[in-house]
């Protein structure tokens, strides 16, 4: 059996089992309990500013809204 057949069956195999195991553990990850509101919270950041621009690193506000000079 050649070096190819040997590293094709046993990514038919292994392969696939390891892929479906890394893919459940995604998952879970996703929707353990309490991520919610860490996903809600990253959704949010594009609306972060919505009311008034960001400031500078000074805290103070230019007048295009954005933190460079």
């Amino acid at each position: 059996m050649s070096t190819y057949d040997t590293l094709r069956h046993f990514a038919d195999s292994w392969g696939l089992l390891f892929l479906f195991l890394v893919f459940l553990t995604v998952l879970v990850w996703v929707f353990r309990p309490g991520s919610k509101r860490v996903y809600r919270d990253q959704a949010d950041i594009p609306f972060k500013h919505e009311d008034r621009p960001a400031a500078d690193d000074r805290g103070h506000e230019n007048r295009h809204g954005r933190g460079d000079k």
